[in-house]
């Protein structure tokens, strides 16, 4: 049997995609009620998320299938809303003679910017011959929504509710990478999450940590670092760190 090459080329590219290549902290702002103070609505949006990644965690914990990202949005701004300090602006939320705002919030999760930086870095990499995909928790529905709303383009889109199982387990990118037909080696995790870089080296990937102050703010960043192949203070360097692995 042939033994693979020591330090084989790079073939595939995977991007987690919320946080890492969309700003979604500013899509959520802008569909929060305006009457929350700024920093009040920052926060809210920030404990919102991880709110929602605890949920994910829990799913998996529990070994559950994958819920639609819009439901566990949805409940997790509900949950988030009865806790305080952010209580005190549930009424903003729940009143009967408005729309209902939540699911505006749980829209905007459909339509967000890419952070500054992706675009030249998607279009690099594409460039340089490698194949791109986004690789994330989420459904093909939001997927599109995302590519579109941000002008964003991959050679194919894979989602927990595709896979059939949420990141960061094992078997969600052991089945990615056998969609794809290549190699844990040939293959590179780009993400600003450090669960999703461990869980891709725990599987033989490379991987490429891109640093989001939106994203990981329990995390020690000197950790993260010494933990991956490459550690960015955002993608601008991407293509090159890529082909030096």
């Amino acid at each position: 049997m042939t033994t693979p090459p020591r330090n084989p080329k790079i073939k595939a590219v995977f991007f987690d995609f919320m946080g890492t290549c969309l700003d979604w902290h500013s899509g959520v702002l802008s569909a929060l009620p305006a009457s929350i103070p700024p920093a009040a609505a920052s926060s809210l949006a920030i404990t919102w998320r991880h709110t929602y990644f605890a949920a994910n965690a829990a799913r998996l914990a529990a070994n559950l299938a994958p819920e639609n990202i819009d439901t566990t949005l949805r409940t997790t701004l509900l949950h988030v809303l009865n806790q305080p300090p952010h209580s005190e602006h549930r009424s903003l939320f729940l009143g009967e003679d408005k729309q209902d705002p939540i699911a505006r919030c749980v829209a905007a999760f459909h339509s967000m910017p890419a952070w500054p930086d992706v675009p030249d870095a998607i279009a690099g990499l594409k460039g340089a011959g490698y194949e791109v995909f986004v690789f994330a928790n989420g459904s093909p529905r939001l997927q599109l929504d995302l590519c579109r709303s941000s002008g964003l383009g991959f050679d194919m889109l894979f989602s927990s509710e595709l896979l059939g199982v949420y990141k960061p387990a094992r078997e969600s990118y052991e089945r990615v990478l056998a969609f794809v037909k290549v190699r844990p080696e040939e293959a590179v995790q780009v993400a600003a999450h450090a669960y999703d870089t461990r869980g891709a080296k725990e599987v033989g990937m490379r991987t490429v940590y891109v640093r989001r102050w939106t994203d990981d703010v329990d995390e020690d960043m000197e950790v993260v670092k010494g933990e991956n192949d490459v550690f960015l203070e955002d993608m601008s360097g991407v293509v090159e760190a890529i082909a030096r692995l």
